[in-house]
């Protein structure tokens, strides 16, 4: 499921108040800031942030609790800098690797009113927007590594593939 292409869905999508709530659950529970559908096994373009437990670290995020559906992104600046940080993923339990990405980017979404938004963000936001609307085409932050720093998490990858890791949240085992 993490690398199918999840499809943009409709307002009478069934259930979609209550999945993005169990979504929001989900993430609380797990201690994350992000999930996107195809990590709790849907094949649909729906994310949730919540990034209100920052707010010591980023004050302009207190509050911050949103729901994406049919997110784009449409452009990476290329004029912004890019900035690397360590990035984890609920997906891939235990590691946690430097990514590079950009620090301004064009997205388009729907909110849970199907409202359209075309705007352009900035700074770590930007950062958990790319990472988690990466869930929605298929990509894994791990993917955006270098070929040495994937070379030396390959046993640990191999092994999280296997079932043999241990995380503070309940996962659904491999098929």
């Amino acid at each position: 499921m993490l690398r199918k292409v999840a499809e943009d869905i409709t307002a009478d999508y069934p259930e979609l108040s209550t999945l993005i709530e169990d979504m929001f659950e989900t993430l609380k529970a797990s201690d994350g800031i992000g999930l996107a559908a195809p990590q709790i096994g849907k094949a649909i373009r729906v994310v949730v942030i919540d990034l209100d437990v920052l707010k010591d670290e980023f004050p302009e995020y207190e509050g911050f609790h949103h729901a994406f559906i049919n997110p784009h992104i449409i452009e990476i600046d290329d004029e912004a800098p890019k900035e690397t940080m360590e990035e984890g993923c609920l997906s891939i339990p235990g590691i946690h690797e430097s990514v590079k990405r950009g620090t301004r980017i064009h997205v388009k979404y729907v909110d849970e009113q199907f409202q359209p938004h075309d705007e352009w963000v900035e700074g770590y936001l930007a950062r958990v927007m790319q990472h988690e609307f990466d869930h929605l085409d298929g990509v894994m932050f791990t993917d955006r590594l270098t070929p040495l720093r994937k070379q030396l998490i390959k046993n640990k990858l191999k092994a999280i593939m296997q079932g043999k890791f241990r995380c503070s949240y309940r996962v659904k085992p491999r098929h």
